[in-house]
């Protein structure tokens, strides 16, 4: 499956923005789907992901500000970021695994399709 992440940009603290990441070749209903970050100088982190029963877990650091899940009919997974802080402030990458029938997690390892990352930047 080939992924492609969208709906990066500049917010300011408090704002919101709705990520997407589009799925072609394959069906994305079949795959679990995490969404991680990158934030210069740190190391990659997972932020939320969905299992193939669309059963959903964050980081705690997002917990109760991001939600995340599926649009089966763009065939897309959603990020819906709100109350963003600078910290958020990272290159957003979305990946898919095939690996589990149930439940997800932020193992990089297991995700063998990835986004190319988009932008978000939290800046008054």
């Amino acid at each position: 499956v080939q992924l492609q992440a969208s709906g990066g940009g500049l917010v300011h603290p408090g704002g919101s923005l709705r990520l997407s990441c589009a799925a072609s070749g394959r069906n994305l209903d079949y795959y679990s789907v995490a969404w991680f970050r990158q934030a210069p100088g740190k190391e990659r982190e997972g932020v939320a992901c969905l299992s193939r029963r669309s059963s959903p877990s964050y980081a705690d650091s997002v917990k109760d500000r991001f939600t995340v899940s599926r649009d089966r009919a763009k065939n897309a997974v959603t990020l819906y970021m709100k109350t963003l802080k600078p910290e958020d402030t990272a290159v957003y990458y979305c990946a898919a695994s095939e690996l589990r029938a149930i439940g997800c997690n932020f193992n990089e390892n297991e995700y063998d399709s990835w986004g190319q990352g988009t932008q978000v930047t939290v800046s008054s």
